[in-house]
This record gives C-alpha cells, sequence and structure tokens, in this order.
C-alpha cells in the first residue's frame, strides 16, 4: 500500500488535523443516529430489526476506526483507552442500570 501525501490529496490540513477533524465528524454522525433511536424507541427490543440500527452499526464501525487510528498515529495508546473505559465502567455502576 503506498502513502499518499497530503499535498497529493489536495488537502491543506496536516495528519493531527485530519485526525481530529475526522473523528469529531464522525461522533457528531454517532451522536445523530443515537438521538434518534432515542425518539423512535423506549425499549432496545425495537431497535433489533430496524434500518437505524444499521446505521448505528456504520457510525460505531466509523468511530471505531478513527479511535484506531488514533492509537496507530501514536495519539493515544490502547491501555490508556482501557483504563479509562474500566473508570467510565465503575462510574457507570454508581450512576445507571447498565452494569449489574
Amino acid at each position: 500500500m503506498t502513502m499518499v501525501s497530503n499535498q497529493e490529496l489536495e488537502t491543506p490540513i496536516n495528519d493531527i488535523q485530519q485526525l481530529m477533524a475526522i473523528t469529531a465528524e464522525e461522533c457528531g454522525e454517532l451522536t445523530q443516529v443515537c438521538m434518534k433511536i432515542m425518539r423512535k424507541y423506549d425499549t432496545l427490543e425495537g431497535v433489533s430489526n430496524d434500518k437505524y440500527r444499521e446505521l448505528l452499526v456504520e457510525e460505531l464501525g466509523d468511530v471505531m476506526c478513527m479511535i484506531e487510528l488514533m492509537i496507530e498515529h501514536e495519539i493515544v495508546n490502547i491501555s490508556e483507552i482501557h483504563n479509562r473505559a474500566q473508570t467510565k465502567r465503575e462510574k457507570l455502576k454508581t450512576w445507571s442500570t447498565l452494569i449489574k
């Protein structure tokens, strides 16, 4: 696989700017799908056979791709992310019914 330069892509922004901008855009798109699902359903069962589930998978995959790219570009590392995820799980035990 050959790498193309920013100049070849005719983009005025560098790699860090691309990573941050695209990640923010993808998170925004994920937010939109989550809000549409929230407005349409009040239980998890309804989502399983709906077009919004497909959109949810698409947007989650896009965000995951950007997280993986941040790891590949050494902006963050996987253990930092896992540590933070564990911290969030602990908080959710107190403030949410999602974790038993």
